[in-house]
């Protein structure tokens, strides 16, 4: 079921909400089943019979947490095969849904022989909650987990609107929520925030991104005949493409989760704005890239054993966030540059601290260059994400480099606004969380609004109403074309 759908919108989302309200006034444990169920309906409206996978994860890991929970006072040694076990179960799981066809035809490639499992169904979301439940595991490990409730822990893994494309939540930020004695109430301010911000997304998603993608599809088809503009027009439409269709679904998911008086963590923070490559990582896809960080970067080592390590550390971690979004050579490759670009990056401020350089203030010139130079090594690694294969990405790279001729601007066409446009958004415009900075709950870090923008903070009021129902309308007008969202293929 999409979020972008008539019936998410007009039917599942409305009774959801209703029995959610009737059942939190027997008890928030009612309601967190309630909730957990109807999260269950919204899984399997796309392919029923894998509800079973789900429930089977959700059964295994639970009871493999309270194993970990109940040998505090073994063996270091059985504790450690515990968490191994349950940690590769899930490996398994996720290893032969999403990569057993990539790793076996690639052994077959090597061998001159076809390998292969067959044709594989990928269950949706099977990263995002594979993710969410291995930091679980080793939280447990730990010792940091203290909530063993099966209803909460159901729901914390189930909540529909992070099920399938994410943010990765972490137990200790959600779980807790499901006891508080407002949770699962109807309160207006909840209500008016979530949809505001339901509707943001909404839009970000039906009225720009999926009008974008037309423009994408025909320069990354295999041996596309692709000349300079046409082949750096897609690229920056691929560019906005995501940043809507991701951004969108993210405000989407906070959205929904603050109408049932949840919070989810803020995982999209106008990347495009970085002003390095280090900073566009702790703007994008926010919790994917704290899970890379603590539960592989920190525990490879981090840069606690030297700078080589380090950088050592940083593109293992990246050639496998490449790998966690897909099961292909692009995707590896994406993750290679993005590895690279933070080698580079942190090499260059260790560079600049030995020569004092660090400690000066950043000159505008510096600071749009920084922008510029960072906002251009992200397009080019999107080409490697984006194509189907190695050799379509590299004839488009080509073009763009001007190896295919250039053509002349014939006229202004509608391609070319919604990039100008969308690109003035995305650099110049505020975020969803900025824009709701007044009355949002804490979403995460908020950078002030300069004098332009302050008026258009949210507030209660029939300016924002209007605004708002405006906005709503236009974007159901869309939704006889609606499609997935892009991460929901990883």
């Amino acid at each position: 079921m999409l979020f972008n759908s008539f019936v998410f919108i007009l039917i599942f989302l409305p009774l959801t909400l209703a029995g959610c309200f009737l059942a939190g006034r027997i008890g928030a444990r009612v309601a967190a089943a309630w909730l957990a169920a109807a999260s269950l309906v919204f899984y399997g409206w796309w392919n029923p019979p894998y509800v079973l996978l789900l429930l089977a994860s959700i059964a295994g890991n639970w009871l493999s947490g309270l194993a970990l929970a109940r040998s505090r006072t073994s063996s270091s040694a059985r504790r450690r095969a515990i968490l191994g076990v349950a940690v590769g179960a899930n490996l398994l799981l996720l290893g032969y849904f999403k990569y057993a066809n990539f790793f076996l035809g690639t052994a077959g490639l090597a061998l001159g022989m076809p390998l292969g499992v067959g044709d594989v169904l990928l269950p949706l979301g099977i990263s995002f909650f594979t993710f969410t439940q291995i930091a679980f595991l080793v939280d447990t490990y730990r010792g940091e987990v203290t909530d063993y409730d099966l209803v909460h822990y159901g729901l914390f893994v189930t909540f529909f609107p992070h099920l399938i494309a994410g943010p990765i939540l972490h137990h200790k930020e959600i779980m807790p929520q499901f006891d508080r004695p407002d949770a699962f109430r109807p309160q207006w301010r909840n209500i008016s925030v979530g949809l505001t911000i339901f509707v943001i997304g909404l839009a970000k998603k039906v009225v720009v991104a999926d009008s974008l993608a037309p423009f994408v599809a025909p320069a990354f088809a295999p041996d596309a005949p692709v000349a300079l503009f046409d082949a750096w027009g897609a690229a920056l439409a691929y560019t906005l493409q995501i940043y809507f269709d991701f951004s969108g679904y993210s405000d989407m998911a906070i959205g929904l989760a603050q109408l049932f008086g949840i919070r989810l963590p803020l995982n999209f923070d106008s990347p495009y704005k970085a002003r390095d490559i280090i900073d566009f990582w702790r703007r994008w896809h926010m919790t994917l890239s704290r899970f890379l960080r603590d539960y592989l970067y920190i525990p490879l080592g981090g840069n606690r054993k030297g700078a080589s390590r380090r950088y050592v550390n940083l593109m293992a971690t990246m050639l496998l966030g490449g790998l966690w979004h897909g099961a292909g050579w692009t995707f590896v490759i994406w993750g290679g540059l993005h590895g690279l670009y933070l080698v580079i990056n942190h090499g260059f401020l260790a560079v600049a601290r030995n020569l004092g350089l660090a400690a000066r203030p950043q000159t505008m010139v510096a600071a749009i260059s920084g922008r510029t130079l960072t906002f251009l090594a992200v397009v080019v690694a999107w080409v490697f994400f984006r194509a189907p294969d190695l050799a379509t990405a590299l004839n488009v790279l080509g073009a763009m480099a001007g190896q295919n001729g250039a053509h002349a601007f014939a006229h202004w066409s509608r391609e070319y606004s919604w990039i100008a446009g969308g690109l003035l958004v995305v650099f110049v415009a505020p975020n969803t969380q900025q824009i709701m900075t007044a009355y949002a709950p804490a979403l995460g870090r908020v950078e002030p609004l300069g004098d332009l923008w302050r008026r258009f903070v949210w507030s209660p009021n029939a300016g924002w109403l209007v605004a708002g129902i405006a906005l709503a309308l236009w974007s159901m007008s869309r939704l006889n074309q609606s499609s997935e969202f892009l991460y929901y293929n990883f």
